[in-house]
């Protein structure tokens, strides 16, 4: 599997991050919105989720995929807290990223790739998935949509510029 899409979406949602972090650290998202760290953090706990379902796969178990986790406040807090913040959410991302491909491109087999996984997705209280998903497919839905869709969350956060 080519994973350059993958590599790709970590960096863009990255310099995201460090351009927000360096000029509107404090940044007030609207009201029902999450700030920078909880974007990160859920970033992580997705990501971190992703490689699990990838290790079940090439371990030969049964791997599921359920998201929920992700949207809860009180992991969100403790994935802060574990990670020091802002920065070491960011290089928490930045290894998962790195993790990923490893694991995603050499590492599986195109029948690996083609293991269905039983999927939850939820956003913002609203199922979307509730089926089986091949494991190709959950990576390369965190490429497409699930990091570019965050990075542009971190953006929005970004004052508006008088003019552009």
């Amino acid at each position: 599997m080519d994973t350059t899409p993958l590599r790709d979406a970590h960096q863009a949602l990255l310099d995201a991050a460090a351009t927000v972090a360096d000029t509107a650290p404090d940044a007030v998202p609207p009201p029902g919105e999450w700030n920078a760290d909880q974007i990160l953090a859920h970033v992580t706990i997705v990501n971190a989720t992703t490689i699990a379902a990838i290790a079940a796969v090439a371990a030969g178990v049964n791997p599921t995929y359920d998201n929920r986790i992700a949207q809860d406040t009180w992991t969100i807090d403790r994935a802060i807290a574990l990670a020091g913040g802002n920065a070491g959410l960011r290089d928490r991302i930045r290894l998962q990223g790195e993790a990923l491909c490893a694991l995603a491109g050499p590492m599986l087999s195109e029948s690996e790739l083609d293991v269905p996984v039983p999927t939850l997705l939820v956003s913002n209280n609203t199922l979307l998935v509730d089926q089986s998903v091949p494991l190709r497919d959950l990576i390369t839905g965190l490429a497409e949509n699930e990091l570019p869709g965050h990075a542009a969350q971190l953006l929005a956060l970004l004052p508006e510029r008088i003019g552009v």
